[in-house]
C-alpha cells in the first residue's frame, strides 16, 4: 500500500504567507505561476544534495564489504 502512495501526486501551492500576500495584491497569473515554480526549484536542491551524499555513503560502505 505504501508503494502505491509514492506514485500518487497532487498539485499544491507552495507559497509562504508573505509571497501569497504579494501575489494577491494584483499580480497576474503568469507571475504567480513563475513564483510557484521558483519555490519548487529551491525546495528540490536540498533533497538532491542529500541524495548525492547518500549515494556516495552507500558506495563507500559497499566497497568495504
Amino acid at each position: 500500500m505504501d508503494l502505491l502512495l509514492c506514485f500518487y501526486t497532487t498539485l499544491a501551492n507552495v507559497q509562504c504567507a508573505m509571497c501569497r500576500a504579494v501575489l494577491e495584491t494584483g499580480a497576474d497569473a503568469e507571475t504567480a505561476k513563475s513564483l510557484n515554480d521558483g519555490i519548487v526549484y529551491l525546495m528540490l536542491v536540498p533533497y538532491i544534495l542529500v541524495g548525492i551524499v547518500g549515494y556516495f555513503v552507500y558506495q563507500l560502505l559497499n566497497k568495504k564489504q
